[in-house]
């Protein structure tokens, strides 16, 4: 059984979730702010990915990011950079595919938090960035650890929107999802039994860490 697939998998959701937890924390602060209607919009661009059927967002990035038009084209001419059929478009289809699952949690648990916290840490002399890492990031512990698995377990099952724009090259953008589709075409039913069985081991292993985290590590307002 050829493991590749599964190793790009991996490799891919990680750097997809320490990407999201590089702009989507900050992002996330920014919008459980004060609303407006430039958050809203924002808010409906991030969440779109939710209802949206996954080829039609592949097929959207394809066109975008296209070495023959657009921005794929204007990247590829002055950066030498193309998206499309690359491990880097896996990466950038999946920062986008998978923005909700990070954003949205951490800023409900942000703005689930009462304000007097940033009020205080202001009045003791904190820039609003030292208040968002020492004071709030350590408050919304459980919501940033269900954000950062449900990311990366996610991350792990993508398939319509990796395969419009990455295609299905091995050794490059053929991750485990597509590993299984043709497996399955090719009647190898037991290759796409043993890729499936490692997802779904790798994602109950990370779902069920985070039950048991919140489980024993948040008490409940009433103990």
């Amino acid at each position: 059984m050829d493991l590749t697939p599964i190793w790009l998998t991996l490799k891919l959701a990680g750097i997809t979730t320490l990407l999201l937890l590089a702009f989507g924390l900050p992002l996330a602060w920014w919008l459980s702010k004060k609303r407006s209607l430039v958050k809203i919009f924002i808010e409906a661009i991030i969440t779109m990915p939710l209802v949206l059927p996954p080829s039609v967002l592949g097929f959207y990035l394809l066109l975008a990011f296209s070495p023959q038009h657009g921005v794929g084209k204007w990247l590829h001419d002055i950066f030498n950079l193309q998206f499309v059929f690359s491990f880097e478009g896996l990466v950038l289809a999946s920062v986008i595919y998978s923005m909700p699952f990070m954003i949205s949690p951490v800023k409900s648990a942000f703005q689930q938090l009462p304000a007097s916290l940033s009020q205080a840490s202001y009045t003791l002399g904190k820039t609003q960035w030292q208040t968002l890492r020492q004071v709030l990031l350590p408050n919304i512990k459980p919501s940033l650890l269900t954000a950062i698995v449900l990311t990366f377990a996610h991350t792990l099952g993508e398939f319509g929107v990796v395969l419009m724009i990455g295609g299905n090259i091995p050794g490059v953008t053929r991750v485990a999802s597509i590993a299984v589709y043709d497996s399955v075409e090719q009647m190898d039913y037991t290759a796409a039994n043993n890729y499936s069985l490692i997802l779904f081991a790798i994602t109950f292993i990370l779902v069920i860490s985070v039950f048991v985290y919140n489980k024993y590590q948040v008490k409940s307002p009433l103990e």
